[in-house]
């Protein structure tokens, strides 16, 4: 309990602290992890920091995932479906997003290798939407890009804490 208290507490302060600059409106929810926002007037992809969810289609990706988590593509297919619609209500009735980017990924002008904008995601009022989609079990903790340990640090403990507590994507 005093370490959920502790994470909230510091979470509210990374969003005092870094929240809020850049605000873009939401088009719509591609899948889990990845969001369509205008950007500078450009429809633009925007992949969130340090989570990954199944695929919520059948792709190369998806084939892997399943190969990778030892089931079956239908499977995985479902479960991206089930992050992609916990994805769209965290965010239901936002008309804006908005972006936090991590310094880490400041090299490459803060996007991957596919163009996509790569950032934290917070609601305008404050809902830190990475760490919503690992604390409600719908998203694996992702490190392939580079975190600053004030983030990984929340990020870890609301991963944790979705599997000790069997939640979403772990429900037994």
């Amino acid at each position: 309990m005093k370490r959920s208290i502790f994470f909230f507490i510091a979470s509210f302060f990374l969003i005092t602290a870094a929240y809020g600059k850049d605000c873009y409106k939401l088009l719509y929810v591609i899948d889990g992890d990845t969001i369509k926002i205008l950007y500078h007037g450009k429809k633009t992809s925007v992949r969130f920091l340090g989570i990954d969810t199944p695929e919520s289609r059948k792709n190369k990706r998806a084939y892997y995932q399943a190969k990778r988590n030892k089931e079956d593509i239908e499977t995985i297919v479902y479960l991206g479906k089930q992050a992609k619609k916990h994805l769209k209500k965290l965010l239901a009735g936002y008309k804006k997003v908005c972006l936090v980017y991590d310094q880490n990924n400041a090299y490459h002008n803060h996007r991957d290798r596919y163009g996509r904008i790569l950032a934290y995601v917070y609601t305008p009022d404050g809902k830190f939407i990475n760490e919503l989609m690992l604390r409600d079990g719908y998203a694996y903790l992702l490190t392939r890009y580079p975190l600053e340990p004030k983030y990984e640090k929340i990020l870890r403990q609301a991963f944790r804490e979705a599997v000790e507590n069997q939640k979403g994507l772990w429900k037994k």
